[in-house]
């Protein structure tokens, strides 16, 4: 199996996996997630730190998102949702990529630019 397949397969576990654990989630605590996040943080705890590192890899993977599709309205867009989505968006977004890019992963992160 090439190293895009694996990362494709990867990629596609991880989002399932979140969308089911939060499909289980929902239900039972409701949709007031950002209290809790902020609550967390405020209480400077470990789940607070886990919390905003999270928080900080999130809005990490939304601008790059937008600067490599050089922050075209719909690139935007796309950066937004991951940034609040987390994996369910990002990882379909990169299975994307990958097939855009034919499985090279060099124009997976840089695009056009290289």
């Amino acid at each position: 199996m090439n190293t895009s397949n694996f990362l494709k397969m990867l990629l596609a576990f991880m989002a399932v996996t979140v969308l089911i654990y939060t499909l289980f989630v929902f239900p039972k605590e409701g949709a007031d997630l950002l209290s809790v996040f902020l609550t967390n943080v405020k209480n400077m705890n470990w789940s607070g730190q886990f919390n905003l590192d999270f928080s900080c890899y999130l809005m990490l993977s939304g601008l790059w998102i937008m600067w490599r599709s050089h922050f075209k309205t719909s690139s935007i867009i796309w950066g937004l949702a991951a940034a609040v989505l987390g994996i369910v968006v990002f990882a379909p977004y990169l299975i994307y990529l990958l097939s855009k890019e034919k499985g090279d992963i060099p124009r997976l992160l840089v695009g056009d630019r290289c």
